[in-house]
C-alpha cells in the first residue's frame, strides 16, 4: 500500500505550500509599492533556497501520531500552519546573522550582507553597512508577520486553529526570548555550564522540537496526556540537536555545513562545548589549552590554524567526548519517552527516524 502524498513527501509539499503563499503575499505588497521587491524577493529566496524543513516535519508528524488523517479534510490545512513554522525560521536565521555579524549562511551572503552589497553597487547614499543592517532586520520582521498570516489564513476550522494558538504564541516568544538570552550572555561573558543549558533548552529545544511537536498534537485535538510526554522528548532531543550544532559550528566541514570554520568561536558563542572546555582546563591547570580557547572566543581575526588549536585543545581537555555522551544520554532519553508515548503508526517510527537525523546530521 502506497504513502498518502503529503506523507510520502513532506518536505516537497512543504515548499509548494510556501512557494504559493510567499508568491501571492509578494505579489500584492508588489503592487501597492514595487520599490519593496528585492526585499520580499530575498525572503523567498532565503526561504525556499534551503533548510532541513525538520520543524514542520516534526509538527506534521505530531498531527500524525494524535490521530490526523494525511487524507482527511483538514491535511491541506495543517500542511499550511506547519509549513509557516518556515518562516519564524527564516526570520529567527535572518536576524542571528546580523545579531552574530555573520557574512555566510548556506554558503551564500548573508541577507544583512548582500543588502549592503546592493547600496554599494548602486552608489547610495549612506553607509551600505548600516543599509544592509537595517533591511535585514526588516525582512525579518516581515518573515514574522508573513508566519501569522499563513497561520491564521490556514483552510481549518476555527476551533482547531484556536487550538494550536496557545503552542504558536508560547513558540514565537520562547524563541525570541532565547535569541535575547544568546546575547545576553555574549555581552556578560557568562561562560558557564548552566548558562549554556538554559540557551539551548529555551532558544532551541522548545523552538526546534518541543513547541512544534506541541503545535501538530494541538492541531490533532490532543490533551496534556499526549502533549506532556511528547513535550518531555522534545526537550532532551531539542538539546541533543544543539549540543551536535555546537560541535559543528567548531569542527563542521564549510563544505557542508555552508558556514566558515570556527565561525561559533568568531561570533563568541558561549556554548557548552566551550564551557565545558574551559571547565575541564581550569580543573586539570592545563593552562595553555585554558589560554587557546579564552583568546578564540569572540576573535573574529580567527585564522584557520588558530582554530585548528582550539580544535586540539578541546579534545584533549576532554570537552568533545564529554558533548558527545552528552549527545548520545539525550538521545536515548528522547527515545525512551518516545517509545512510551501511545502514537498512531508510522507516526512513531518516522519521529524515531527523525531523532538519529537531528542528532547525527553533518550540515
Amino acid at each position: 500500500m502506497s504513502e498518502p502524498a503529503f506523507d510520502a513527501d513532506l518536505p516537497a509539499h512543504v515548499n509548494a505550500a510556501l512557494a504559493d503563499f510567499l508568491r501571492d503575499a509578494s505579489e500584492a505588497i508588489g503592487h501597492t509599492e514595487p520599490t519593496f521587491g528585492p526585499a520580499t524577493d530575498a525572503l523567498s529566496d532565503f526561504v525556499l533556497g534551503g533548510g532541513k524543513r525538520l520543524r514542520p516535519t516534526f509538527a506534521w508528524w505530531s498531527w500524525r501520531g494524535a490521530g490526523g488523517d494525511p487524507t482527511g479534510d483538514h491535511a491541506e490545512g495543517v500542511l499550511r500552519v506547519v509549513a509557516s513554522l518556515e518562516l519564524i525560521q527564516a526570520c529567527a536565521l535572518i536576524h542571528d546573522d546580523v545579531l552574530d555579524s555573520s557574512d555566510s549562511r548556506r554558503g551564500s551572503p548573508t541577507v544583512h550582507v548582500a543588502f549592503a552589497g546592493r547600496h554599494a553597487e548602486e552608489g547610495w547614499l549612506g553607509s551600505p553597512d548600516s543599509f544592509g543592517l537595517a533591511a535585514a532586520v526588516l525582512i525579518g520582521d516581515l518573515a514574522l508577520a508573513w508566519a501569522d498570516d499563513m497561520f491564521a489564513e490556514a483552510p481549518l476550522p476555527a476551533p482547531v486553529l484556536r487550538a494550536a494558538r496557545p503552542a504558536w504564541r508560547a513558540m514565537r516568544t520562547e524563541v525570541l526570548a532565547g535569541q535575547y538570552l544568546d546575547v545576553h550572555t555574549q555581552a556578560t561573558g557568562d561562560a558557564s555550564v548552566e548558562a549554556a543549558l538554559r540557551i539551548d533548552r529555551l532558544k532551541t529545544a522548545a523552538y526546534t522540537v518541543q513547541r512544534p511537536l506541541h503545535l501538530g498534537a494541538a492541531l490533532a485535538g490532543a490533551g496534556p496526556e499526549l502533549i506532556d510526554p511528547l513535550m518531555a522528548f522534545g526537550r532532551d532531543l531539542g538539546v541533543a540537536f544543539q549540543l551536535r550544532d555546537d560541535m559543528l559550528g567548531v569542527f563542521g566541514d564549510p563544505s557542508v555545513t555552508g558556514k566558515p570554520a570556527g565561525d561559533d568561536l568568531r561570533e563568541g558563542k558561549r556554548t557548552l562545548l566551550l564551557a565545558l572546555g574551559l571547565r575541564f582546563a581550569a580543573e586539570q591547570e592545563r593552562e595553555q589549552e585554558h589560554k587557546a580557547i579564552t583568546a578564540a572566543v569572540g576573535n573574529p581575526d580567527l585564522t584557520r590554524a588558530d582554530v585548528d588549536i582550539v580544535r586540539q585543545a578541546l579534545t584533549d581537555v576532554g570537552a568533545v567526548a564529554e558533548v558527545e555522551r552528552r549527545i548520545d544520554e539525550l538521545t536515548d532519553a528522547a527515545l525512551t519517552t518516545l517509545r512510551g508515548i501511545d502514537l498512531a503508526e508510522p507516526a512513531a517510527s518516522k519521529l524515531t527516524e527523525l531523532t538519529a537525523v537531528a542528532t547525527q546530521r553533518k550540515y
